[in-house]
């Protein structure tokens, strides 16, 4: 299958790592020219070293919380590239754990600026260029906590559920102008967001890696029936096809890339 990539430009961001990187590279391998947007200079250049194998990938540092920020990341992407026809934002985090009761405003705002805000300035910065060309594809990144949410985890469940909203707007907004604004729900992808929860799980139940993923799997993630980790290839797949020419009749749909997970229709 043609995905018609070729001369199109895509964005990625949250590119250094995980779904992200996964995407950059399968767009890259059909064809599209990407820019890689992250915030750690070190990883997001190891990123874009090992994508480059099959094409060059131009990789821009940005904090995506600082809308100065964005604006230099895309005058950068301009610069190279002339225009933009394909947003991915993968960027995100976990953000604090806790008991409601026991949440800072502090702890909801970091979690809102990376996981909410983050994906309002990105679209605010490249949907313009879209508009200009008549053709753009926008997948926003929102997870299975959007609709099935955990108590434990209530910032990140509210701002993907925040996501699934905003692409929704977004994708009235401006499909009459060959804009067309999607979102994928992942749920527990392999990933360094979820290497670190699993870490953190194994140090608190004094188990190895692999018997506190089994464990998770058991207690906290019941309904995902391949009883696995999700691979981000896996996810990427998904988001190419949204990406593509052939998506073209697909507007405003949440597609969930969750092995189950999500136990209501």
């Amino acid at each position: 299958m043609d995905l018609g990539f070729n001369g199109k430009v895509a964005v990625i961001t949250g590119g250094d790592s995980g779904i992200g990187k996964a995407t950059a590279q399968l767009l890259v391998r059909e064809g599209a020219e990407v820019a890689i947007i992250d915030k750690t200079s070190e990883a997001l250049e190891q990123a874009a070293k090992e994508i480059s194998k099959f094409k060059e990938v131009f990789a821009v540092q940005a904090d995506l919380t600082k809308l100065e920020e964005v604006e230099a990341a895309k005058r950068q992407i301009i610069e190279r590239f002339q225009t933009v026809h394909i947003l991915v934002n993968a960027a995100g985090i976990t953000g604090a754990t806790a008991d409601f009761l026991e949440l800072s405003d502090e702890e909801w705002y970091e979690t809102i600026e990376v996981d909410l805000m983050a994906a309002v300035r990105i679209c605010r910065a490249f949907i313009p260029l879209m508009r200009e060309v008549g053709w753009g594809r926008v997948v926003l990144i929102s997870s299975e906590d959007a609709v099935q949410p955990y108590p434990e985890e209530v910032p990140y469940c509210a701002c993907k559920a925040a996501v699934l909203n905003l692409a929704k707007n977004l994708s009235k907004a401006y499909a009459k102008d060959g804009v067309l604004v999607n979102t994928v729900s992942p749920a527990y992808i392999a990933s360094p967001m979820t290497d670190a929860m699993m870490k953190k799980r194994s140090q608190q139940l004094g188990v190895n890696f692999d018997e506190a993923i089994a464990s998770f799997l058991d207690e906290q993630r019941p309904h995902i029936e391949l009883k696995r980790r999700g691979k981000p290839e896996e996810v990427a797949a998904v988001i190419a096809f949204l990406c593509s020419e052939q998506s073209s009749f697909v507007v405003g749909f949440n597609y969930r890339v969750d092995g189950g997970s999500v136990a209501s229709l």
